[in-house]
């Protein structure tokens, strides 16, 4: 019961994650309206996007109070952001695929390039800065990451809005457990470690994540 509970409270601060980082992309996407934006771009910010991610889940296992690590909590959501991003990687496979099968264009205005490398890249590098947290929790703590943490938490406590992402967060506990056992399949089966057929895999800007975690939850 403990561990659903400490699932369903990630799922909570996922979902206002997303919400926020997502006004942020859209705000860029204004900004820069009617410009394609290159591949190295398309993945640091990816990359950027991950890492304060991790660094917001860290600082949600550190005690408050004390600053002390609960080594079975940062396991467990260490665990789940594997889970999360297994997902995210699958599910960008399929929706490649699945573009494919009805289009064959590979390039043109509106087209977001797809490639497994960076991919698998992006996952390793925030992984990797949450197990370095473990032994040096200071990293964790920043302006950015600290203001994400805060709006966070002021925003769970809301009545109605907290309500929503409540709501939204059991929905992703839901979600985790399907998605913990599909992960495993996928990771067992090999189908994370190959491109999708094609030279030039791509999907549409109209398929890309913004909002993506509070728009998948739903």
């Amino acid at each position: 019961m403990e561990l659903l509970n400490f699932i369903f409270q990630l799922g909570v601060v996922f979902a206002i994650y997303g919400f926020l980082w997502g006004i942020f992309e859209l705000g860029l996407s204004l900004l820069f309206a009617g410009r394609k934006r290159q591949v190295v771009e398309i993945y640091v910010l990816k990359t950027i996007k991950y890492l304060f991610l991790v660094d917001v889940t860290f600082l949600f296992v550190l005690d408050p109070n004390t600053g002390d690590l609960s080594l079975y909590q940062a396991i467990m959501a260490g665990s789940v952001l594997l889970v999360y991003f297994l997902g995210k990687l699958q599910n960008s496979q399929q929706r490649i695929m699945v573009f494919q099968m009805l289009s064959n264009t590979s390039s043109g205005p509106g087209v977001v390039p797809f490639d497994i490398r960076w991919e698998i890249g992006t996952i390793v590098i925030a992984l990797s800065a949450f197990t370095l947290m473990f032994f040096m929790p200071e990293l964790a703590s920043n302006n950015i990451s600290n203001w994400f943490h805060e709006s966070i938490v002021k925003i769970e406590d809301t009545p109605v809005i907290g309500f929503i992402f409540k709501v939204i967060g059991f929905f992703f506990l839901m979600s985790l457990l399907i998605k913990m056992f599909n992960a495993f399949i996928f990771l067992l089966s090999g189908q994370a470690f190959k491109r999708p057929k094609g030279k030039n895999p791509v999907q549409h800007d109209s398929d890309r994540e913004d909002f993506d975690d509070y728009e998948e939850i739903n």
